[in-house]
């Protein structure tokens, strides 16, 4: 037990008891317990297995390679329809979790099996997202434009092509574009201040 992670529990009061129960089944099956991006994280051979997260309607544990899981029952969720890896079980009460927790075990376990294994979830390449109209419109008008996009990292290339298709009007997709030209042009990703 990692004194951090006590103390996460001891001020996070929504979703306590269920983090506690939680807990105590992850420990169970002999991961290192650490407190990563603010929340309880667990490893196996300093590789993230699974980590708890509370959000206003539910807790979860999140499985960092939950795309690899056979999911015999079912019960695992894209946290968006962007996510390619990660898989979240999600909880809206105690009981909830004490009804599933040999399930748990047995995908925490899978989730171990998956680390030993070395295997890695195969993800999209960013030339397989989708560029939207108003975006290639001003790549083709910005030649520019079109070699800081092409510099910038895979990952703040997809953000960007994320963001932009994300809008249903056009307009809206147009003044994002807009919006991040420049930003664009400095080198900067979508969140990069």
């Amino acid at each position: 037990m990692n004194p951090e992670v006590d103390a996460f529990l001891s001020k996070n009061k929504k979703w306590q008891t269920e983090f506690e129960k939680l807990r105590a089944i992850i420990l169970d099956c002999q991961l290192t317990e650490e407190l990563k991006w603010g929340v309880p994280c667990y490893t196996f051979d300093k590789r993230n297995v699974v980590l708890m997260h509370g959000f206003k309607e539910y807790c979860a544990l999140l499985f960092f390679k939950g795309a690899l899981l056979k999911d015999a029952k079912g019960i695992l969720i894209a946290q968006t329809e962007n996510v390619q890896s990660s898989r979240q079980i999600r909880f809206t009460d105690v009981r909830d979790i004490d009804a599933m927790a040999d399930v748990l075990k047995s995908y925490i376990r899978e989730a171990v099996e998956v680390e030993k294994a070395g295997l890695k979830v195969t993800l999209k390449k960013t030339a397989e997202f989708a560029v939207p109209e108003e975006f290639q419109n001003k790549l083709d008008e910005m030649p520019e434009l079109k070699d800081a996009f092409d510099a910038l990292t895979p990952g703040r290339q997809r953000a960007y092509l994320l963001y932009f298709s994300a809008p249903t009007q056009s307009k809206t997709r147009a003044a994002r574009v807009e919006k991040c030209s420049q930003q664009i042009l400095d080198g900067k990703g979508l969140n990069d201040r």
